[in-house]
């Protein structure tokens, strides 16, 4: 059983995508559409090792906050950080957070993801 990953975005086919690329690179999806969904899931299981999340979504907090959230209250989880419109300014992300622009491939979510310090099996 390779690492459980929380793909957070909130357009189904974007996140469709993502959940078969880190599941064909050996890793557990699970899925949420929003951040405040993603922190209820966090809450609820402690078995996540890594987030990979859109920042612009609807809710009470974006991408950026839930990566700063989920950095502060559980630090051992990794943290990606995706978007196809935003460019986090210097200190924005939490330390040890990657930050990739939209589009992605499996290669750069893969390498992230390994940057980060969470290998597939």
């Amino acid at each position: 059983m390779g690492p459980r990953l929380l793909i957070v975005e909130d357009d189904g086919l974007i996140r469709l995508d993502l959940v078969d690329m880190v599941s064909d690179l050996g890793f557990l999806a699970q899925e949420a559409a929003t951040a405040d969904q993603a922190v209820d899931m966090l809450e609820a299981e402690d078995c996540i090792d890594a987030i990979l999340t859109d920042i612009d979504m609807p809710g009470s907090i974006n991408g950026l906050g839930l990566a700063n959230v989920a950095h502060r209250r559980w630090p051992h989880i990794k943290v990606v950080v995706i978007s196809g419109r935003y460019n986090p300014a210097e200190g924005v992300l939490p330390p040890g957070a990657i930050f990739l622009t939209k589009p992605v491939s499996a290669d750069l979510i893969e390498k992230a993801l390994f940057d980060v310090g969470l290998a597939s099996s």
